[in-house]
């Protein structure tokens, strides 16, 4: 079974977060992944290729942003936010409310 490396939340860093969150593909999981509590690889792809759906997902793990767990043959998802809030306190509520208001993030490429 394979495991994923998820940074401590000591570790996060304000460049890698802004990396992660500079592709509106990454904003979009990240908006998703904010009003559940876990969330498949399938559920949050938007169609897009597998390989591409893993890279993004990397990106944010190595960010910090967000947490894989595997089960089984599934990989669950969620956002690190309780973390995220402790690191950079009103970050992610500043940068959730922004995503929220750009309608062009919601909609299908």
């Amino acid at each position: 079974m394979r495991t994923y490396n998820h940074p401590a939340a000591e570790d996060f860093t304000l460049g890698r977060l802004f990396h992660a969150l500079s592709d509106p593909v990454r904003l979009e999981i990240v908006r998703r992944l904010a009003s559940v509590e876990e969330a498949t690889c399938g559920d949050l792809d938007g169609g897009r290729p597998k390989s591409s759906v893993s890279h993004h997902f990397r990106i944010l793990r190595e960010a910090g942003l967000v947490r894989t767990r595997v089960a089984g043959t599934v990989h669950q998802n969620s956002l690190r936010r309780a973390e995220l809030d402790a690191r950079f306190p009103g970050l992610m509520d500043a940068i959730l409310k922004q995503i929220v208001a750009e309608p062009a993030l919601h909609e299908p490429a």
